[in-house]
């Protein structure tokens, strides 16, 4: 069959919110951002979601609808001069009466501090309505004054039910869709591609065509489209998230969280989720290795073994294997009882130390390593706790402004409640 100039997913594109499937949190009837497109009082917006979520197509339904000028430009390639000169044009009352632009900016993160600052005060004033689409987090990434006046709209990745419409009325379109041509896909294989793509309509989209395009009429001039044949028209998963952006921070910390929550599949499918996306291995071997002193710490003091014997391995033998050494490690973490008392005690300690008075170290701890420090007092009165019994002996480490402080409270969990018994008899004098 011949193929269309346009691929699939750019004819598809919504023209109106009746057209739009998905982010009904958003653009459900009655939702604030439907208010706004529907009665054309669109004021600054900024749409943050990932690829394929509708970000451009909300953008293009708000240049149908509304009876303001409409621009667009894109962060990758415009300029400074670029922002001024339709700033210009918008204040001309012959090209523009109303004096007022509805400005499309894709990839808003990637404009620099200067050209955001030069967005601004148009944008206070009204001159400018802003309507920005980022894949990146936009409070990390967008000019905070520009923020403070725009309404951020955060966009989901699509459900499979979105995906499916959004595929089923692409197959029945007969003016931009594949309705002129007799395609026979099930409901199962539909599925397969709303499964695959992650939530993104233009991968869905384009798997859809590329099957359709490659794919012979049978006898009675049907094209067939099964699972087999997306498999090799999707090839490989797409990740909703890479090594790079926000959702590589949102994957480790559910990565960590899952190790700490004491949740192996989960921390093991996280850390899949990471390896499938590229993330270096020693980077995840670091992350292993806090987790084991922060979140187990003396509840199982192996634990910080085995992550630094994996982290050491990892670096040895290198990707594919160095899978399965993070995951051992990963597994042993998530598995171990917990505790943070070691996390705990250095932090209440670090803020002592920089908050209060701590005094000196007691001169009987002092080493008095000449003749002339002895006889200040270095070292006097020292007890060597090896001419003890038990190899313990009370006396005083801590200086005097700090005697009494306890740092070190230890949990119940695994080992630690050996310790903890210990140290109770310990600092009880028994």
């Amino acid at each position: 069959m011949e193929a269309k100039k346009e691929p699939l997913a750019y004819r598809m594109r919504p023209r109106t919110l009746e057209e739009f499937f998905g982010q009904e949190d958003i653009v459900g009837t009655g939702k604030l951002l439907y208010r706004m497109i529907k009665a054309d009082r669109i004021t600054s917006v900024i749409l943050f979601g990932p690829p394929g979520t509708g970000k451009t197509s909300l953008a293009r339904i708000i240049a149908n609808t509304t009876k303001a000028n409409f621009e667009k430009l894109n962060a990758v390639t415009a300029g400074v001069a670029d922002i001024k000169k339709i700033i210009s044009d918008t204040q001309n009352p012959i090209l523009n009466p109303n004096q007022k632009t509805v400005l499309f900016i894709d990839e808003i993160h990637r404009f620099n501090k200067a050209q955001q600052d030069a967005l601004l005060p148009y944008v206070e004033d009204g001159t400018i309505i802003l309507v920005g689409a980022t894949t990146e987090n936009p409070y990390f990434e967008v000019n905070k004054a520009l923020i403070s006046r725009s309404s951020v709209f955060m966009l989901k990745p699509l459900s499979n039910e979105a995906i499916i419409s959004i595929l089923k009325n692409a197959l029945k379109d007969k003016e931009r869709g594949l309705g002129n041509h007799d395609i026979e896909i099930d409901d199962e294989a539909l599925k397969f591609i709303a499964d695959g793509c992650n939530g993104d309509a233009r991968i869905a989209l384009n798997a859809l065509e590329l099957a359709v395009l490659t794919s012979p009429m049978n006898n009675d001039g049907k094209i067939l489209i099964d699972i087999n044949t997306l498999e090799e028209c999707m090839q490989k998963r797409a990740l909703k998230f890479d090594k790079s952006g926000e959702g590589h921070y949102d994957n480790i910390s559910a990565f960590i969280k899952s190790m700490r929550g004491s949740d192996p599949d989960a921390a093991v499918f996280y850390l899949a989720r990471a390896l499938y996306a590229g993330e270096d291995p020693m980077f995840l071997a670091r992350r292993i290795m806090i987790c084991a002193s922060e979140d187990v710490g003396m509840a199982n003091p192996t634990a910080l073994q085995v992550a630094v014997a994996a982290a050491q391995a990892v670096h040895m033998v290198g990707m594919p294997e160095a899978r399965i050494i993070l995951a051992h490690a990963a597994i042993a973490v998530a598995t171990s009882p917990k505790s943070n008392s070691c996390y705990a005690a250095i932090n209440k300690a670090l803020s002592d130390v920089e908050s209060k008075n701590t005094g000196e170290v007691p001169m009987h701890l002092r080493n008095a390593v000449t003749s002339g420090m002895s006889d200040l007092g270095y070292g006097k009165g020292y007890k060597y706790v090896h001419d003890f019994p038990g190899n313990i002996v009370d006396q005083q480490y801590l200086p005097d402004e700090m005697m009494g402080t306890i740092y070190y409270n230890p949990t119940s969990n695994g080992f630690e409640a050996k310790i903890k018994d210990w140290l109770e008899k310990r600092r009880n004098g028994k």
